[in-house]
């Protein structure tokens, strides 16, 4: 069974067809690339995912059962997790305590921020921080890290929550060339346990990605398969390689 299935997904604003007839499909422990130029409905597609456009007609199933009409305070509970393009963490507290509170998962206020770790939860930071590779900079507050590193520690925060299925926005705009590497890296190493989708406009990185690859075009998908055939598929030349990466071979 698929993971997650979109199923004639198609969302108007005002007349305009964000996405058109968008049938896409992810098995458990896959990772996926999507790319597509400017106004090709990646980031409607992820907000159709998670709850925050309802489309206009079609569904979207997880595990099974559709998402279509849930808030996303549920979907997200159902073990789904967004990452946007500028990190979301807490800026004057440190990665620990940012993963302190993000492996807790749903909790008062009071508990949040008094009640203790159990020694799981305990080791379970530990590791993420060794994931991302922050134990270094486990005290210092989030606020100093580079922008890379606040990157790592929010998809840390997000892993943090055991999601089935990672939605990953843009994860290496602004990255060194070594953050970037290692953002690849790391999600490599997050598929299998997870299902991994990585919306990215950098060429370079998807190729090194290793991934499978969906190219969206005007709101469908245009055309699927490895980098390789993806980049050598004309209509991806026509209206997205073409276009946008002639320098790049």
């Amino acid at each position: 069974m698929n993971l997650l299935e979109l199923r004639g997904v198609s969302v108007s604003f005002d007349g305009f067809l964000a996405l058109n007839d968008l049938n896409l499909q992810l098995a458990p422990g896959e990772l996926r690339a999507v790319i597509g130029p400017n106004g090709a409905g990646k980031t409607t597609f992820l907000d159709v995912i998670t709850g925050k456009v309802k489309p206009t007609k079609g569904d979207v199933f997880f595990r099974g059962k559709s998402l279509v009409g849930q808030s996303e305070h549920r979907i997200s509970r159902l073990g789904i997790g967004r990452k946007f393009q500028t990190p979301r963490v807490y800026q004057n507290l440190s990665p620990r305590r940012n993963l302190e509170l993000a492996v807790r998962g749903p909790h008062s206020p009071f508990d949040l921020l008094f009640s203790p770790l159990s020694s799981e939860q305990r080791d379970r930071v530990q590791h993420l921080l060794g994931v991302v590779g922050l134990e270094s900079h486990a005290g210092q507050q989030a606020g100093g890290l580079s922008h890379g590193q606040k990157q790592w520690l929010e998809i840390a925060m997000l892993v943090a929550q055991d999601p089935e299925l990672l939605l990953v926005d843009e994860p290496v705009a602004g990255l060194t060339d070594e953050e970037t590497e290692r953002t690849g890296e790391l999600l490599r190493q997050l598929a299998g346990d997870h299902t991994v989708l990585v919306i990215e406009h950098d060429m370079d990185f998807i190729r090194d990605l290793q991934a499978p690859v969906t190219v969206l075009h005007e709101g469908h998908v245009l055309c699927e398969g490895s980098m390789e055939q993806v980049q050598n598929d004309p209509r991806v030349i026509e209206v997205y390689l073409g276009s946008e990466t002639q320098e790049a071979p």
